[in-house]
């Protein structure tokens, strides 16, 4: 018995050593960390249990069957993060590049299968050269058979990616179809067809980095929610987005224990909104007042700064946040921001995790470029998502809220249902100057007349009571006291059953 011990440990050490020491070391020298080390920093320490740990590719041709490794180029299991389990797959650049074989693509659907049958989240460390040359249409099946079970998992149990190396060609669609995609600065690259191939196609020359690094992604395709320096800055970074986020569909977050008092008021946020309405203030500050110890998990915190998104926890509770950043583009609704609201929205109801909205958006932004864009399509997107979502909705408009924006975002006519303004809001079709130019455009030579005209629209719709009058605002109440009145709001909230009307799904403006 004991020797056969020993073959089945010399069998373990060999699969744990990949694609070989050397490799291992140049892996290394890029300032990457192996596949297992990877797994060891992203869960509880001794919590993974491996799969198919000496599985092998089934390849002959082009001498693939002289060069077989056990697992194939990825590590498969499942293991806890913080006690909550998660099941987990990461590719081993070291054994063929990470190249995703026949059998490759069947490990990671086994684990994907098994995630959505147990109702866990899968966390996916990709580090891969794409589609095994070697193995041709078999690998390129593996990876619709992956793709399958990403859509599979849409919406039943949350799916992180991570890039933690180049990823190309169909390597791609799989995060991309995820909830949400963390980079490595530096190290981590996501392009359909590499800098090469772009400069024989197009003659277009560039760099890995410009055309698919984690600047690029971060910043302009908002394809990644967020990069970090190293890979272990990247793993605790997952591991503290995963402590907002529930099991699967039907699941609450889990609840974090807080010594910050639900009624703790904020003095700050009285004085916070300018004097003038021109002038801008910085909303993430709000959010940072009113969350359990001033914990703001941002995410696409480089794309559309108009708008902010988010967790936070309230009382211990996750809860998302979509906010207006006067600072960027006055808070103003565009297409990126619309776009990035509005999948953030649509994954916060698929989990049941309440929104609480922040108001301060004086309309879409205007201009030649954003209607060719199609900002009428993609602004509906938000709109859609918002009427679509049956989670809890706390709304609180700080300061603008106008015209279709203001219905856009959460408003009570689209089944948002707690909805407070601040003393400081404007709730109006637009605002003063605009609606004075046509409402007395044969008054527009008269400067005093038209001086009493806008003060006089001023009055009367510069504030939030008539919105109230109305029933739209549920109340005024003081800004100090915001974080309060929002908690309380949510604890109503816990017990909401409401549904769309019966049929197979909605067809979203994409």
């Amino acid at each position: 018995m004991q020797k056969i011990i020993a073959q089945l440990e010399d069998k373990r050490a060999q699969a744990r050593l990949g694609g070989g020491q050397k490799r291992i070391d140049t892996q290394h020298a890029k300032g990457k960390l192996t596949a297992r080390e990877r797994l060891e920093v992203l869960l509880d320490p001794g919590s993974f249990e491996e799969y198919d740990m000496f599985v092998t590719h089934r390849a002959t041709d082009f001498d693939m069957g002289d060069t077989i490794i056990p697992g194939d180029g990825v590590v498969i299991g499942w293991g806890t993060i913080d006690g909550r389990m998660v099941y987990v797959f990461s590719q081993d650049f070291t054994v063929f590049g990470g190249s995703l074989s026949e059998t490759h693509a069947k490990k990671i659907c086994k684990i994907m299968d098994l995630a959505m049958q147990n109702g866990a989240p899968v966390i996916g460390l990709n580090d891969s050269g794409g589609a095994r040359i070697q193995e041709g249409v078999a690998s390129l099946g593996g990876y619709a058979d992956v793709f399958l079970r990403n859509v599979q998992a849409s919406g039943a149990v949350p799916q992180i990616s991570v890039i933690m190396g180049p990823c190309a060609g169909g390597a791609v669609y799989s995060p991309a179809m995820t909830d949400f995609i963390y980079m490595v600065k530096d190290t981590s690259y996501m392009f359909v067809t590499g800098p090469d191939v772009v400069k024989t196609v197009t003659n277009e020359v560039v760099t890995a980095e410009e055309l698919g690094g984690a600047s690029t992604h971060t910043k302009i395709s908002s394809v990644a929610d967020a990069a970090f320096d190293n890979d272990i800055e990247t793993l605790l970074e997952v591991r503290r987005l995963f402590s907002f986020l529930p099991l699967a569909a039907g699941q609450k977050a889990p609840r974090v224990a807080t010594h910050d008092a639900v009624d703790r008021g904020d003095a700050s946020l009285d004085t916070i909104i300018p004097d003038s309405a021109n002038q801008p203030y910085d909303m993430r500050e709000v959010i940072l007042k009113i969350a359990d110890e001033g914990d703001f998990l941002e995410l696409q915190k480089d794309h559309a700064g108009n708008i902010l998104t988010g967790f936070i926890r309230l009382d211990g509770e996750s809860a998302g946040v979509v906010a207006n950043q006067p600072l960027v583009l006055a808070g103003c609704l565009d297409i990126n921001s619309s776009k990035k609201a509005a999948r953030f929205i649509r994954f916060c109801d698929s989990f049941e995790i309440p929104i609480l909205t922040l108001v301060d958006v004086p309309g879409f932004l205007p201009g030649v470029a954003q209607e060719y864009g199609g900002i009428i399509k993609h602004g509906a997107k938000l709109l859609f998502a918002y009427a679509e979502a049956t989670v809890p909705l706390v709304t609180v408009i700080t300061r603008k809220a106008y015209g279709g924006a203001y219905d856009v975002m959460a408003s009570k006519h689209i089944r948002a249902d707690v909805n407070y303004a601040w003393p400081s809001a404007e709730i109006a079709v637009m605002g003063a100057k605009g609606a004075v130019e046509i409402l007395y455009r044969s008054e527009l030579g008269d400067k005093d007349k038209i001086a009493q005209r806008t003060a006089d629209y001023e009055a009367r719709f510069a504030n939030p009571f008539v919105a109230a009058e109305r029933g739209f605002i549920d109340d005024v109440i003081m800004p100090h006291g915001t974080r309060r009145r929002v908690i309380r709001a949510f604890s109503t909230l816990r017990n909401k059953q409401q549904s769309m009307p019966k049929k197979k799904h909605g067809n979203i403006p994409l």
